[in-house]
């Protein structure tokens, strides 16, 4: 039976190779829907705005961006978006659910009108190297992307103006965060390395402000907490990595010895919990102050590479 008040709890979606999506009541662990996702693994999942919709990218030979209803019994996708041309790698919505941008590694970047149930692509902007990863300023004008040739991107949607800047040469750039407080931009790269710029006084310039050398292998992942003061890092090498932006020295280690390659996390509303996908199957629910976990989601068949997460209270 489906929870009608689904929405309204405290809901993790999770992804993986094993080609389901999975919905979770989050506060408790149990599993309210599988979702079926045919033809290919899930890169990306987001929830839109007003809870209602899931977006999971996919890749391999069937490049589509699909959409479910979080509020429906149906486990197959409402709408099918397809059409570009290679894996799609990340999905984000407007916080007021006018649109939704899309990157991939066509080496493009789109805009899509979600007014539309045809999902026009109004906006694209193109690099020349595949787009690994994207983001939306909290002012809801800019677009912050990072690709393979170690590029970041910043797209300014009003003027259509594109700053430039390469934190490392002979890096790949693979993901890419700001945080609510839009003071820092991050990007993490394949070895290991976090860079970090900080907004001028005016919010409209980035200059550099620290490298971490967080990780022994291949980075993956990294994103800000709510309130703007953590950091987390995630890898290859097992662990994620929480750091303070007080100082950027290190707050807690998240291992454990069944884990393995780290692809995606999301922080609670609260910032004192942190969720983790990775390769062993398996999502987590960690204590950000004790490194403890408090709980594990199991259920995927094979490994998991992205969750979305929605608090009811944020």
């Amino acid at each position: 039976m489906v929870d009608n008040a689904l929405t309204e709890k405290v809901l993790l979606a999770t992804g993986g190779y094993d080609h389901t999506i999975k919905l979770w009541h989050a506060n408790t662990g149990v599993c309210n829907r599988s979702l079926t996702h045919l033809d290919s693994q899930v890169n990306a999942l987001e929830i839109t705005p007003d809870r209602q919709l899931l977006a999971a990218a996919g890749n391999f030979w069937f490049q589509h961006i699909r959409m479910y209803d979080l509020n429906s019994s149906n486990p197959n996708p409402i709408l099918n978006y397809e059409g570009i041309s290679k894996n799609i790698t990340g999905v984000g919505f407007h916080e007021d659910g006018k649109w939704m941008f899309t990157c991939g590694e066509d080496c493009s970047a789109r805009v899509w009108d979600l007014r539309s149930r045809n999902l026009l692509c109004q906006r694209i902007f193109q690099t020349t190297a595949p787009i690994t990863s994207i983001c939306l300023h909290p002012n809801q004008c800019e677009l912050i992307l990072g690709d393979q040739s170690g590029l970041l991107h910043i797209w300014d949607l009003k003027t259509d103006h594109n700053e430039q800047l390469i934190p490392e040469v002979d890096a790949s750039i693979q993901c890419v965060a700001i945080d609510s407080s839009a003071n820092y931009v991050a990007s993490v790269n394949n070895k290991g390395n976090c860079y970090l710029w900080r907004y001028n006084g005016n919010g409209t310039k980035l200059s550099p402000e620290h490298k971490i050398n967080a990780h022994r292998k291949y980075a993956l992942h990294c994103k800000f907490s709510p309130d703007s003061t953590l950091l987390v890092t995630s890898s290859a090498d097992h662990t994620a990595l929480i750091w303070k932006t007080s100082d950027f020295s290190l707050k807690q280690e998240l291992k454990n010895e069944k884990q393995r390659w780290v692809w995606d996390t999301a922080f609670s509303n609260d910032s004192e919990h942190l969720l983790t996908a990775s390769s062993d199957f398996v999502a987590r629910l960690w204590n950000v102050e004790s490194g403890n976990i408090e709980r594990e989601y199991e259920g995927h068949q094979k490994a998991l590479t992205s969750l979305a997460f929605c608090d009811p209270y944020s």
